[in-house]
């Protein structure tokens, strides 16, 4: 099994070590948990796509401690960067550059670019200042599946990896991925939903366009299908929800419901999330993985009515759940 260690300094000292090593180390970040390595280490980039089973062309997030770390992995920085930087870093927000020749393609999925970030958590960033060197993670989950918010989760995707050090930087504040945006471009490119919405953008970087269709290939979690349970699982309105309950309870099925309110509500299982956009941001893949160990035929998901702010990406989540 994993090991689970606690926030402090020798664990954060020991993780080093093992990054150091070529050994892959997972850890919390205000996002989701990340499964990192050496971003300039080739051989290790390589076993991080192995144990998530990752196809090779999806690129990886270098997580940096401030924009002189962020030179060293990324190449052209120009007033756009330097100013989402300035106001945006540290968070989550990621920023596609020109990928630094040093860089192997390996950590940017063959790419010309690459994918940057400077998270806030604190563990996140004692392990970067310990290690000195970007670390690239993509989220701590098998490819595909539901992301982990909290260091029980990877440890339960893991169970056979043997000494795979895990750092507990308790549950993650956000809860989702983080917003991507593509300064490559003539024009800012949102390429992933998240927590910086695109408001924020227009007020840092001036207009945006918001490319989320074509994004698979150049973008980290840009799958059609992603962020998914195991189980069979469906989206709907509320109405529809419930019409849905009954007649697969009717025919026979075990139901799980992951709604906003449990009124009327008669399922096997059910996990209500919070009505606030922020919270409800920060328990859903935790509500996601409950209702998938519910030992149940299909998952039912509420669609929520709202579509600004926050709720953008968590619809944009739950579209890739169902997809």
């Amino acid at each position: 099994m994993p090991r689970i260690l606690p926030y402090g300094d020798e664990s954060v000292r020991e993780a080093a070590a093992a990054l150091r090593a070529g050994e892959p180390v997972a850890f919390a970040t205000e996002t989701v948990y990340g499964l990192g390595a050496r971003t300039l280490d080739e051989a290790a980039i390589e076993r991080i796509y192995a144990l998530k089973g990752r196809p090779s062309d999806n690129p990886l997030i270098a997580h940096v401690l401030d924009v002189p770390q962020a030179r060293t992995v990324s190449g052209r920085w120009d007033r756009r960067s330097l100013r989402a930087a300035a106001a945006l870093w540290p968070g989550p927000l990621t920023m596609i550059l020109p990928r630094a020749a040093a860089v192997p393609r390996a950590a940017c999925g063959g790419l010309d670019t690459i994918a940057v970030r400077s998270p806030v958590h604190p563990l996140a960033r004692c392990l970067l200042y310990a290690v000195n060197d970007a670390i690239s993670a993509p989220s701590a989950n098998r490819s595909g599946e539901v992301s982990p918010t909290s260091a029980e989760h990877v440890a339960h995707d893991y169970p056979e990896v043997p000494g795979l050090i895990v750092l507990d930087g308790g549950p993650c504040r956000v809860g989702i991925e983080s917003t991507v945006v593509d300064l490559c471009e003539s024009k800012p490119v949102v390429r992933r939903l998240g927590s910086v919405s695109i408001e924020q953008l227009v007020n840092v970087l001036g207009p945006v366009e918001v490319d989320i269709a074509h994004a698979q290939g150049a973008s980290p979690g840009s799958a059609r299908r992603h962020y998914s349970p195991r189980t069979r699982s469906l989206l709907l309105d509320r109405a529809a929800l419930e019409e849905s309950i009954s007649r697969e309870r009717s025919a026979g099925y075990r139901v799980a419901a992951v709604v906003l309110s449990r009124l009327g509500v008669d399922a096997d299982h059910v996990t209500a999330l919070p009505a606030e956009g922020d919270a409800c941001a920060a328990a859903l893949y935790d509500a996601l993985r409950r209702a998938d160990a519910a030992s149940c035929d299909v998952i039912v998901i509420e669609r929520p009515a709202r579509t600004d702010g926050i709720w953008a990406a968590i619809q944009d989540r739950l579209e890739r759940a169902t997809a």
